[in-house]
């Protein structure tokens, strides 16, 4: 039984995510319930699993992610113009809103409205932490051996 946590294991987690700014992005305490995830498995961000190795139960850590170790820079390709006939016939375009739909593969899609116009709408498919540096506060509240 090992005491600090390595790849493979299931971890519990608490975290705190902020912006540069000191604004709160997201808080696991806040849902009052902590994270379970496994280490090195591709669930987390890059950066946020590689802090979770070697850490203890009830050790904190805080970690600044450069945009690059967090959900990566801005695509600008990403950005795309769609026609108004791919949303129903009484939606209320509004700038800065979250849109969802569905690729042709039938993957869940996730855009913000940045522009209407004419007959089209400007939409980014960029995730709304593209671009963005992370501070996060990481406490393990558990290491659960990997199984085998």
């Amino acid at each position: 039984m090992t005491n600090t946590v390595q790849s493979g294991q299931t971890v519990s987690v608490h975290y705190r995510g902020t912006l540069d700014d000191g604004s709160e992005f997201d808080n696991s305490r806040n849902r009052g319930e902590a994270m379970a995830v496994q280490v090195g498995s591709g669930q987390l961000i890059a950066g946020f699993d590689a802090a979770l190795l070697g850490m203890t139960v009830g050790e904190v850590k805080n970690i600044h992610l450069g945009a690059e170790e967090a959900y990566g820079p801005v695509d600008d390709a990403a950005v795309q113009e769609v026609s108004k006939t791919m949303f129903p016939p009484d939606f209320n375009f509004e700038t800065g809103e979250i849109v969802q739909g569905q690729a042709q593969s039938g993957q869940p899609l996730m855009a913000m409205i940045m522009e209407e116009k004419e007959g089209t709408v400007l939409l980014d498919f960029n995730h709304p932490m593209a671009g963005k540096d992370l501070n996060f506060e990481i406490e393990v509240m558990s290491i659960n051996e990997q199984e085998g």
